[in-house]
């Protein structure tokens, strides 16, 4: 985002005239447009309440915007001829569409880990840069040079990357697959998408866990579905849960993330694993496995997949690169039956053309590297001890009044507060005090729960980060 340059000598305020005046002109704010408050647009652009106060009187001196009490300060309908007849309405435009926008929490997390970079970011499910194999991705691009074609790609993925997927699934997660069960995607995200939007139809009914990261993805309720919950406890679903809303509902799809569940990092049992295969088989219900988690394993042994069990292809498996290696590669994939592959992989042609070569043959060098193992490695070390220093400093500061299990993998440690809390005012409160995280709310839990994650922030910050929160917790005991 712009900030005005302080070691330019033009004032400040002034700055800030001239970038409005430009936004203006260009018709990035047509005429009507709502500008942030003052203090809103003083906390974004990092400056002092007065200086936006004098941009926006200058502003408002040269009619470029007015002001009207109750209705804030928005871009002038009149001004040099303009008017709103010749200017379509993008308000009714961007409320309009079938594609929600993110929730409002996400949008104000989102927000501040933007616009503030010294802010303690606990919400973001992203590793810290020093654990992306910047080192290791630098010497392979040394080793070898690229000289793949450079003009679109088989929309399915690029092949030598499907194969070296075999074979890395079958050494990390046990699963045995072909190069054309597989597709690749952008990320699990874009393996979601396409699936809710080209293998289900407004209407049908699924099945989510309850807490779940998809309840923070509003693609499901813009898909049309109604969306049923299977509650998670402390090793998982229970899978009979599943048979009552089939009854009840007719369930189409059930979604799960088995290994270091997003956001209460439980497992699911072996046992409960091999039931809800039985139930979905019995039921002819897909299951859509999301496994991200699943090679950050403290321990190092990973969990068994569900798709490694699954001898009647009822499981879509889906898992990226995106929490064990490097998010900005955006590279995910799909593991499903070549006839749902085929119908996907059409979808995605018309979204895109396929990703971009130079990433995915990145990706494929990776994960034949030699060093990769010494990264995962390093990364399960490295997110362990992170880990422990965020439950030490929870133990420390707030003691009885939040609860928790720290997970044996993944990125997220899952809390109860043990005290009435109100979601919003929480938050904000810790962002005033320069930390943010998600409350439990966003991912269809009941208010008193957050999800701190321990994977975005250095070391050092994680005892800062709690510590500002507990301060924030303190509101409510006042």
């Amino acid at each position: 985002m712009w900030r005005p340059d302080r070691s330019n000598k033009k004032p400040l305020y002034q700055q800030i005239v001239e970038y409005m005046e430009r936004r203006i002109s260009y018709a990035e704010l047509p005429p009507g447009s709502i500008l942030p408050s003052e203090r809103k647009l003083a906390e974004q652009l990092g400056v002092n309440r007065s200086t936006v106060i004098q941009a926006y009187e200058e502003l408002r001196a040269s009619g470029l915007v007015e002001s009207t009490v109750g209705s804030g300060t928005y871009v002038s309908r009149t001004k040099w001829g303009i008017s709103p007849k010749q200017t379509p309405n993008w308000r009714q435009y961007t409320e309009g569409g079938t594609f929600l926008p993110n929730l409002p929490l996400m949008r104000r997390i989102r927000e501040v880990t933007q616009n503030d970079p010294s802010v303690i970011n606990m919400a973001s499910g992203e590793l810290s840069s020093d654990l992306f194999p910047n080192e290791m991705i630098s010497d392979l691009l040394q080793e070898q040079r690229f000289q793949e074609h450079l003009g679109y790609d088989d929309p399915q993925g690029y092949d030598l990357l499907r194969k070296s997927l075999v074979h890395t699934l079958k050494e990390y997660n046990g699963i045995n697959t072909m190069e054309s069960s597989i597709l690749i995607t952008s990320g699990s995200q874009q393996s979601l998408y396409l699936i809710t939007q080209c293998l289900l139809s407004p209407g049908d009914a699924v099945a989510i866990e309850d807490p779940s990261y998809c309840y923070s993805l509003p693609m499901f309720q813009s898909a049309g579905l109604r969306i049923f919950r299977l509650p998670v406890r402390d090793d998982g679903i229970d899978p009979d849960d599943l048979i009552q809303l089939y009854r009840q509902h007719r369930i189409r799809m059930v979604f799960v993330n088995p290994n270091y569940q997003n956001p209460t990092g439980t497992i699911l049992r072996e046992d409960k694993r091999r039931r809800l295969l039985q139930v979905a088989t019995d039921l002819r219900v897909p299951i859509v496995e999301d496994d991200p988690f699943s090679l950050t394993s403290f321990s190092g042994t990973i969990p068994a997949s569900l798709k490694s069990m699954d001898t009647d292809g009822i499981v879509l498996y889906i898992g990226s690169l995106s929490k064990v290696a490097a998010s900005g590669l955006r590279i995910g994939w799909m593991i499903a039956p070549q006839s749902v592959i085929g119908r996907l992989t059409d979808a995605r042609q018309q979204m895109d053309f396929g990703l971009s070569i130079v990433s995915q043959w990145v990706a494929e060098r990776l994960l034949t590297s030699e060093h990769f193992d010494r990264h995962i490695i390093h990364l399960r070390q490295a997110l362990d001890l992170k880990q422990k220093m965020m439950a030490r400093s929870i133990q420390d500061t707030m003691q009885e009044k939040v609860t928790f299990t720290p997970p044996q993998g993944g990125l997220n440690l899952w809390c109860k507060i043990n005290q009435p809390i109100d979601d919003t005012r929480l938050l904000e409160e810790s962002i005033k005090r320069g930390v943010v995280f998600v409350p439990g709310s966003v991912y269809g839990s009941e208010p008193g729960f957050v999800r701190f994650s321990f994977a975005k922030p250095k070391l050092d910050e994680i005892p800062l980060g709690i510590r500002a929160f507990s301060d924030a917790l303190e509101v409510f005991h006042k």
